[in-house]
């Protein structure tokens, strides 16, 4: 069964994310049946990097200034290190992800990710994990940086990079599975289809004609 069918997941990222942290979650989310829209600053592609190195272009859905949070049930912030840097100066960026925490979407967050939560106020209290260079950003804005695989705070979960990817994908999903019961109940059920009696009408259409053929020919007979 795909555990998130129907669940409509904006992930939200600008040139500079890092390729295998949108990829690799992408993929995940809609094996598991999800809706997903990249979210970006400005239409056309943004382009992805490896480490240091350029990587592959992905196509942007949308941009900020034509969706909301509320139009999703989750978000993705992948990391990169030029990806949030582009976001967190974004005010549209910042006020996507706070109208998010209000909603209390579910977030999935790496790497380099909690940078935008930052920048948009909302690390004071939270537990998170990131990329080890942004530790002192996280408690400095008054947040609690933990050096774990996965860290799930109540909306969130974090995780400090691409090489713990498996449990992160493992907390996003679980994160997000967390919000389908609200899915469902917004989605009419659906009205069961009758069923076709196409052969039975057939055969019978068939075996009447049959049947008047032969009345005919021995009509004819007599």
């Amino acid at each position: 069964m795909k555990k998130l069918k129907g669940l409509k997941v904006a992930v939200l990222a600008a040139d500079g994310f890092e390729q295998v942290e949108l990829t690799i979650p992408v993929k995940k989310l809609k094996r598991e049946g999800a809706d997903v829209t990249i979210v970006s600053l400005h239409k056309g592609t943004i382009r992805g990097m490896n480490l240091l190195a350029p990587g592959k272009k992905v196509d942007v859905d949308a941009t900020l200034h034509e969706v909301k949070a509320a139009d999703f049930d989750a978000v993705l912030l992948p990391g990169g290190f030029v990806n949030p840097d582009f976001l967190r100066q974004s005010a549209l960026a910042q006020d996507f992800v706070r109208d998010a925490d209000t909603l209390d979407l579910p977030m999935a967050v790496i790497c380099h990710g909690p940078w935008l939560l930052i920048s948009a106020g909302l690390i004071e209290g939270r537990k998170v994990a990131s990329w080890p260079g942004i530790k002192d950003d996280v408690k400095n804005a008054g947040g609690e940086w933990v050096d774990e695989a996965a860290v799930r705070d109540r909306n969130w979960v974090s995780s400090p990079g691409p090489h713990h990817m498996l449990a992160f994908l493992k907390g996003m999903v679980a994160l997000f599975a967390e919000k389908m019961p609200e899915v469902k109940a917004r989605v009419p059920a659906a009205v069961e289809a009758p069923r076709r009696r196409w052969p039975k009408l057939l055969a019978g259409s068939v075996a009447t004609a049959m049947l008047g053929v032969g009345a005919r020919r021995l009509a004819a007979a007599r």
